[in-house]
């Protein structure tokens, strides 16, 4: 599994963004606050983005964990279904 780099960038008209690391393509994730934030916020704006945008990443990388770990359950539960369609055919058959 590869890893990416990304940068947290503050954008021009103020906004706070999420970019892949020496891309200049436009932003994956981007955070405007409100001027009445902005004044709550005072200096920390871009800690609070920062903690926002790791919070998001770490739901998405729990999300993926979960639906691999699904997947995972759903075929070692296919294997427990042919291996009692198995157990049920070995017991049908007629021995001689």
């Amino acid at each position: 599994m590869t890893t990416e780099t990304f940068e947290i960038i503050e954008l021009t008209d103020g906004d706070i963004a999420l970019r892949r690391a020496g891309h200049d393509e436009a932003p994956l994730v981007r955070i405007r606050f409100s001027s009445q934030s902005l004044n709550f916020l005072q200096d920390h704006k871009i800690s609070v983005a920062k903690a926002m945008m790791e919070a998001g990443i770490q739901a998405v990388q729990e999300i993926h964990e979960d639906s691999v770990l699904d997947e995972e359950e759903q075929q070692a539960g296919a294997f427990d279904e042919d291996a009692e369609l198995d157990e049920i055919a070995l017991e049908s058959r007629t021995l001689h």
